[in-house]
């Protein structure tokens, strides 16, 4: 299990995390989601032992996590973290990255593990290349592989998938977390694509400012967001006043009927491919709702809310 008590860290005299604290037990997949500069990344690193704590403590499976000062190289060899830059080495084939760490006294074996690796990254066919001539998004699958190549009990990913084609991103996604499941390995996975978060997760933490503002399922994050903020990550949230209460109601929620107290003017329409983005006033407000119909400009609509 992995125990956060009330950690902080500061850079520079400037908090980056604040009183954090959770658990997290073994097996399970944790997203940490929020803004660019909420202390996502910074949270990995202290759980690794990159840095030292200014207050407070984490310990794996019972045992503590400590930073700089007290090891010589940093981190915990249980744990694999896969920071935003990828760390091949160029100059050496895919296959030798990815088998850098394993041991070379059964070759068989160690051939059979990148193979394996290879295929769950889907760069089977790179075995043979050269890093230093592989695309953005081909070193960060490499960088995967890499790091679960001796299968760590906690593996800790900041942004996984932030450099990979969305076309290839499904399919490496699906993949990767069947992995972890079935070889029960802890998954902690800092991001800010809500699909990382809404199918893989099975526990959300929501960071602001260097604290925890939020935590539960995803499906209950989804569903019940305190407030816009916590909407917004899922992605486009309307916030709109209706008999002098604020609501926070997706696009999907939206939808049009024969007749209303919610008058709207189409403004803009967006293709989304099985839908149309539609935007629209109402009462002085810019709204968004899902149509299967594409509305012209100042065509005036009435729609309803439906509950999730």
């Amino acid at each position: 299990m992995l125990q956060l008590n009330a950690i902080s860290f500061a850079y520079q005299k400037e908090e980056i995390i604040s009183t954090i604290s959770f658990q997290l037990k073994n097996g399970s997949t944790l997203a940490i989601i929020g803004e660019s500069g909420c202390g996502k990344s910074t949270l990995l690193k202290l759980i690794y032992g990159l840095f030292d704590l200014d207050k407070g403590a984490i310990f794996w499976n019972n045992n503590q996590v400590l930073g700089p000062k007290f090891n010589l190289i940093p981190g915990v060899d249980s744990m694999k973290y896969l920071a935003q830059d990828f760390d091949l080495m160029p100059y050496i084939t895919v296959s030798e990255n990815v088998g850098k760490y394993l041991s070379n006294l059964y070759p068989e074996n160690k051939k059979s593990r990148i193979l394996e690796l290879l295929e769950i990254v889907e760069m089977t066919e790179f075995a043979t290349t050269k890093a230093k001539n592989l695309s953005g998004g081909q070193m960060q699958r490499i960088a995967i592989a890499r790091v679960l190549a001796l299968e760590p009990e906690l593996l800790l990913l900041d942004e996984p998938f932030s450099h990979i084609d969305n076309f290839r991103k499904n399919s490496l996604r699906r993949k990767l977390f069947a992995y972890l499941k079935e070889k029960q390995i802890t998954c902690i996975v800092a991001t800010h694509d809500s699909t990382d978060v809404l199918s893989f997760a099975d526990e959300v933490i929501v960071l602001k400012e260097g604290k925890i503002i939020e935590k539960g399922t995803p499906k209950f994050i989804f569903k019940h967001p305190k407030n816009k903020y916590l909407a917004s990550l899922f992605g486009d949230v309307n916030e709109i006043e209706i008999d002098g209460k604020v609501q926070l109601i997706y696009p999907h929620q939206l939808k049009v009927t024969a007749k209303s107290e919610m008058k709207v003017t189409a403004v803009n329409s967006y293709f989304r491919g099985y839908y149309f983005l539609i935007e629209a006033t109402f009462i002085n407000q810019t709204i968004f709702f899902e149509s299967q119909i594409d509305f012209a400009k100042n065509t005036t609509l009435f729609l309803k809310k439906i509950n999730l």
